[in-house]
């Protein structure tokens, strides 16, 4: 029995490079569609604002403090503020972008070297959103009457941020996966 399950589990790698591959897809669409929401897009904006690689992408990064919506709140001042930032310009297009390497990474079976260029897309999107822990001062616990604050005290948005580390994993495992598929395939032939 103890042999039984044993090898059962050291077969589960192939289930478990699909449920990757399926997972980024899934994440990937979802993320990228909520990015057309409005408090998808107010939600990110500490994040873009802060990035030295991405605050260009708004208009007048320094005052987004000003005009934050919490989640669920819509402020009619607040958001034409985000309105003429760019915010929500940005997020579209950046939804735009996360659901085409969603469709990237998803056509493996039959387009295997583009799925690769979709893996290798998340991967460096992924760098990109782990380094907002470096960017994002709202990434932590803020000093406010805890002496738990700063690093490695994670809030909510770095917690949310440090998940990705998984992400860039699987993005390798699809990328390797979808390189040795097309290897294959060209060899298969000749």
């Amino acid at each position: 029995m103890k042999s039984i399950i044993l090898n059962t589990v050291a077969n589960l790698d192939s289930l478990g490079k699909k449920l990757m591959r399926a997972g980024i897809v899934i994440v990937f669409l979802w993320i990228g569609g909520l990015k057309f929401f409005t408090y998808e897009a107010d939600g990110i904006v500490p994040f873009v604002a802060n990035s030295p690689l991405m605050s260009f992408f708004y208009k007048t990064p320094s005052e987004y403090k000003n005009y934050t919506n919490k989640e669920g709140e819509l402020i009619q001042k607040n958001h034409q503020w985000h309105t003429d930032n760019n915010t929500y310009a940005f997020a579209n297009g950046l939804g735009i972008l996360l659901i085409g390497i969603a469709f990237l990474v998803a056509i493996h079976y039959w387009a295997p070297m583009v799925s690769m260029i979709g893996s290798l897309l998340v991967f460096i999107l992924t760098i990109g959103t782990l380094s907002f822990l470096v960017t994002t001062p709202e990434s932590w616990v803020p000093h406010l009457t805890d002496h738990q604050y700063g690093f490695p005290y994670l809030s909510g948005r770095g917690r949310l941020v440090l998940k990705d580390i998984v992400i860039l994993g699987g993005s390798l495992i699809t990328m390797s996966e979808s390189a040795a598929l097309y290897l294959k395939r060209n060899s298969e032939q000749k």
